[in-house]
């Protein structure tokens, strides 16, 4: 639960994003400011981990980037400038439903109807959180959104398959993914969106706050906690952004809340809940037998519904000794590529590379 809680902090972060935009960057200017808000970060923290990517880590990262930060920052702000009344923030919160169908494929994790349940009733919350009356579709705005939510989606799917390479932490896969994805944008801002304005302090304000703590922090928070959790737990804890957001216009921009938004907020929370018991359920267990230090375990994989083996079972191979070790779906995914080491199994998790520490 402490892993899932310090995750949650990044989409609680991102719900910020509306409020630090409309109050202090500049109008109109969408691509600029997806720019600013990734390219610097990425910078920073290539400056500080001072580790680069080597072999096929130089495509994924920028898989993971273009997915991750470029297309997804870039698809969000042009649907939410095309849809009004919160409709971008709805079909944003499909992304833990189409997280969980990918995860199935890509990662083995089942997706059963209590994950289907807790995804459609998350989406029926948001909407009741913004949605309007007032409220008209725009269809480049619609594939805008479902495109970023599918993008988004796949991202966290594949940063979960692929893992770190050995030796890496977390800080320095987000300056990866932030400096790519911050490269693909800014070409596209420079042509759309021609030179940036002369920049007031406030907006530099503004941009710093999205660089370091809306960005650079929550990315190395969420990719951290990709690495821990199964893909679809994570996935769900994107619901709490748009949560987030609507309780930030209240305390801070003199925003209402109803009746009905509080009841969107209460099954928008219900849903996340039940998404993580959704993939608790669908953890796998691996049974490990005996080997050597060098070649490490022989694993067979066993879902979590099948019954344990019978001890009887032990008396038929004397030779092998079977230790039944529920681990997540990050030590399976390890275990997949040959990369986790015995001693990680039972976290589930490779070791964090501390801020500041240069990595070997």
């Amino acid at each position: 639960m402490r892993t899932v809680a310090l995750t949650a902090l990044a989409p609680l972060a991102w719900g910020s994003t509306y409020a630090v935009t409309t109050e202090l960057l500049p109008a109109d200017r969408p691509l600029l400011t997806a720019t600013l808000r990734a390219l610097p970060a990425g910078l920073v923290l290539l400056a500080v981990t001072r580790r680069l990517p080597s072999g096929s880590w130089w495509w994924r990262s920028a898989v993971l980037g273009t997915l991750n930060i470029g297309v997804f920052f870039a698809l969000l702000f042009v649907a939410a400038y095309r849809l009004p009344g919160g409709v971008a923030a709805v079909l944003g919160a499909i992304q833990p439903l189409l997280a969980a169908g990918l995860a199935v494929p890509l990662l083995g994790e089942r997706f059963g109807r209590r994950a289907l349940l807790a995804g459609t009733v998350g989406v029926f919350g948001v909407a009741l959180v913004v949605l309007r009356a007032t409220a008209r579709l725009d269809a480049i705005g619609v594939l805008a959104g479902l495109a970023g939510a599918g993008a988004m989606a796949a991202g966290t799917v594949l940063t979960k398959r692929w893992g770190r390479p050995e030796g890496v932490g977390p800080l320095a896969l987000t300056g990866w993914q932030l400096t790519a994805g911050g490269l693909l944008l800014l070409p596209v801002a420079a042509l759309v969106e021609g030179a940036p304005p002369a920049l007031s302090g406030t907006n530099l304000l503004g941009y710093g706050y999205l660089a370091v703590a809306n960005t650079a922090l929550a990315y190395w928070v969420w990719f951290r906690g990709i690495g821990r959790l199964p893909a679809t737990s994570v996935a769900f804890l994107g619901l709490l952004s748009p949560v987030s957001a609507a309780v930030i216009g209240w305390a801070a921009l003199g925003q209402s809340l109803n009746a009905v938004q509080l009841l969107g907020m209460a099954l928008a929370l219900g849903s996340t809940l039940l998404g993580q018991r959704s993939a608790g359920r669908a953890a796998t267990t691996v049974v490990a037998t005996s080997g050597s230090a060098s070649t490490g375990p022989t694993a067979t994989i066993l879902t979590a519904s099948a019954p344990a083996a019978p001890a009887a079972a032990t008396l038929a191979a004397p030779a092998v000794t079977a230790t039944a070790v529920p681990v997540r779906a990050r030590a399976l995914a390890a275990i997949r590529e040959g990369e986790a080491r015995s001693a990680d199994l039972p976290q589930g998790g490779g070791s964090v590379e501390p801020i500041g520490r240069v990595a070997r």
